[in-house]
């Protein structure tokens, strides 16, 4: 009876650092430590699906992507009907696709495709894995389970659930397309959809400057740095439109050495994207 009691106390125990562990490493992860986040994750005697997720994701933001797939395998042993686990894997496998070798890299993607479609069959309204979905299905060439007619016909899904993303989808088809003026129309449907989210007005922003019609591409940035001033995503935005069409550099500069020293999350740009422009901009 003692010894039964001894292995109960010990299994709360385990239970409860493993809690507390995970919540320590998950405040890490949003503080984009990821090393320490792994860190405190290896700890864990006891690993579940939440901590092989974390571990997932620790690795593809490190952009070590074998290792994701790896830890996020695991997790969807011990989870197989989570959706975003199968989220994270088609994002990991299609970062191993970008990265391998031209021989490996069509497997990959196509365990890409297939993770995204189990993920929005798991969970038919989460608005992520459908874009990530669409835009495999934009980009993908037939032969890996892209096309055209699928990304169109995935709009229908995408708009029962978010009409500004719907727009948003259909604006990147139709530049697909070399429809520019449908495009145009989306984008700003997609604002009027949703005019609170500045990731609409950079998306316009962007399409603009590409178009060569750079004062409404910055008017466009203003309109968003109004609505969430000093957002590392709009510094970073505004410093990228800027580098890639080859206007204001130093300008570009000073606002990409202010993002590297910000406090960042997960969802905005890695520092490493904000080095490579900087170097850009400096004629590197």
């Amino acid at each position: 009876m003692l010894v039964k009691l001894s292995a109960l106390l010990l299994g709360c125990t385990l239970c409860l650092a493993g809690g507390q562990g995970i919540d320590q490493a998950r405040k890490l992860y949003n503080l984009t430590e990821f090393d320490k986040s792994l860190k405190v994750l290896g700890a864990i005697p006891e690993k579940n699906a939440a901590v092989y997720e974390l571990m997932g994701r620790d690795y593809y933001m490190l952009a070590d992507y074998k290792k994701a797939t790896e830890a996020l395998e695991k997790a969807e042993a011990a989870d197989p009907e989570n959706a975003e686990i199968a989220l994270w894997l088609g994002r990991a496998f299609g970062r191993r696709a970008e990265t391998s070798s031209p021989f490996t890299a069509p497997g990959h993607a196509s365990r890409a495709r297939q993770y995204f479609e189990r993920s929005v069959q798991l969970n038919p309204t989460n608005t992520e894995a459908l874009s990530d979905l669409f835009d495999y299905y934009l980009d993908a060439p037939g032969f890996l389970g892209g096309g055209l007619d699928k990304a169109q016909a995935l709009i229908a899904k995408i708009s029962a659930v978010d009409v500004g993303e719907a727009h948003s989808a259909e604006a990147r088809l139709a530049e697909k397309r070399k429809e520019f003026g449908s495009a145009e129309e989306h984008l700003r449907a997609a604002i009027d959809a949703s005019p609170e989210r500045i990731g609409r007005f950079l998306e316009l922003a962007r399409f603009l400057a590409k178009q060569g019609r750079f004062v409404e591409a910055d008017q466009n940035i203003e309109r968003a740095e109004k609505i969430a001033p000093n957002s590392p995503r709009v510094i970073y935005a505004k410093a990228e439109v800027y580098v890639q069409n080859g206007r204001n550099l130093d300008v570009a500069k000073k606002l990409l050495k202010r993002y590297m020293s910000m406090t960042l999350s997960p969802d905005d740009p890695p520092r490493s994207d904000a080095a490579k422009l900087l170097k850009q901009a400096q004629g590197g």
